[in-house]
Formats: C-alpha cells, structure tokens, sequence
C-alpha cells in the first residue's frame, strides 16, 4: 500500500523559534525526513514551504533529488502580487503540484469582493494546478470559489481546522466540523486530516479524534480524504500517525484505507510519481 504525507515541512538556517508547535530545531532536511519515513514505512511525502522560510528551494531540491519520494506545493499570499506565469507554468516543473495559499492578510477580503483574485482560480483551473488552504473563517468563500470554478481542486488542510497549532482540542478544537461537512456537497472540495493528533487530548490512538475522522470520511468520501502528518508538530511518532489509520479505524474498508492513505491524493493532485 502506497502511504503519501500530505503535508511535511522542511528548513534550515535556524529554529522556528516564533512557531513553537514545531520542532525546535535549526534543520529538518529531505535526508532527515527520508529517514523517518522509512522506519514509519511511509512511501512519500508532499513538502510545503514552512511559513518561517517560505522559499521554494528546499522543497524544489528535494522533489529533483527524490523524484519518487516527494514533490512540492509552493505558498501563494492572496495579499502578494503574482505573476501570471508563475500559475501557468508551475506543473511544468518536475513535482510541482499545486499551491498553498493564505487567505489572511491585509486587503485579501476586499480582493475577494471585488474580482481580483479571480484569475488565479481561473488560471489553475486551466493548468490543473491544486490549491490547498487553512480555512477557518473562509469557509464560505471555500464553497463559492469551487462552485465559479468546478474544475479546480480546492483541498482544505487539518480536518478543516489549524491543526497542532491550537491549544484548543477533542471537541472544543472541532467546533466548526458542520461548516466543514457543508462543503462536502461540492464535489471539487477535498479535506486533508494531516495533524489529526495535534487536535488531541488524549493518548495515541487518540479516540476522541477518531469519531471526528469518521464524520468527515463520511461525508467527503474516500476519493476526496487525504491522509497526512504535519509530522513536525506532532505529539507522537510518524509511525503513529500512520497506524491511528491503517489499524485503529475497523470501520475502514481496505479498499479505502488505500485511497485516503495516498492513491486518492495521487489522482486529487495529479503526482504520478515517475
């Protein structure tokens, strides 16, 4: 079974002391990762930019160096300007998928409103480039921006939520999940569970997590849920991680254990891995 993180973060050149829900260290490089992958059995992994260092390059060299091993979503500030290449030719890069985009930031809102982000969605739509977002606070924008554009694919990162950077958990982090199953009726939006156990109070395998898990399998279906770590602000193993679903969810065919595991983000996000 392929096993795809959708969500790792590599850096170096200092430690992300301003984001302490992350490892406090000066470095987490591809080799660093490659090796914890494979004692977790963990085939590969999507590498975002941290927002400490967002510069393309790490995660540029790694997708270059370890083809089969990882590729790239680079970040893309809605309060930035951009060139419109930078869309348009970013899938002609060997694994580059898509982009993270923030919408916080000053003049987004009014961006929005008025139009001018408009050609983003339009461009990725025609280049088939994937978008991936934090979302609380956006999800009605989430749900039109899909609806303009039904052939881009919108993905929502940790269950929806901020993953281990809240100090909220179990059902007090969870508070916005109906606003979230109310954008599984369109069928272009997909959810990451990355950092599921960062949203946890309790012990591995972290049960009052799993019944959150289950609601939004439930909803977005097997096709559109996309398993991940976030594994640098994780309270537990990569290998844990893992195992929360491929032996602590029973309800969980194996046919579908395969597609959230990593064959459904592959086709989500078009990574052939050759």
């Amino acid at each position: 079974m392929n096993i795809i993180d959708a969500q790792i973060h590599l850096w170096q050149n200092g430690v992300p002391t301003h984001k302490p829900a992350h490892r406090q260290v000066p470095a987490y490089t591809a080799a660093d990762a490659i090796a914890e992958m494979d004692g977790a059995g963990v085939t590969a992994a999507v590498v975002h930019p941290p927002s400490w260092q967002p510069e393309i390059y790490l995660a540029r060299d790694a997708a270059r160096q370890y083809p089969d091993r990882f590729a790239v979503m680079g970040l893309l500030p809605l309060d930035q300007e951009h060139d419109r290449s930078l869309i348009t030719e970013w899938r002609k890069q060997p694994g580059h998928l898509g982009f993270r985009c923030s919408f916080s930031g000053e003049g987004v809102r009014e961006r929005l409103d008025d139009g001018s982000l408009d050609w983003i969605w339009a461009d990725a739509e025609a280049a088939g480039v994937a978008m991936t977002t934090v979302a609380p606070g956006w999800f009605g924008d989430i749900g039109r921006i899909a609806e303009r554009f039904p052939g881009l694919h919108l993905t929502l990162d940790h269950l929806g939520g901020l993953g281990g950077s809240t100090k909220l958990k179990d059902a007090a982090a969870m508070t916005y999940i109906p606003e979230v199953l109310a954008l599984a009726k369109v069928p272009n939006i997909g959810i990451k569970l990355t950092g599921a156990p960062g949203y946890a109070g309790d012990a591995y395998p972290f049960p009052a997590m799993q019944g959150f898990v289950r609601q939004l399998f439930d909803a977005f279906g097997p096709d559109r849920v996309f398993w991940g770590s976030d594994i640098s602000k994780m309270p537990c193993s990569w290998r844990q991680c893992v195992t929360m679903f491929t032996e602590e969810l029973p309800w969980l065919s194996e046919h579908d254990k395969k597609r959230v595991m990593g064959d459904a983000l592959c086709d989500w996000w078009g990574w052939s891995r050759i």
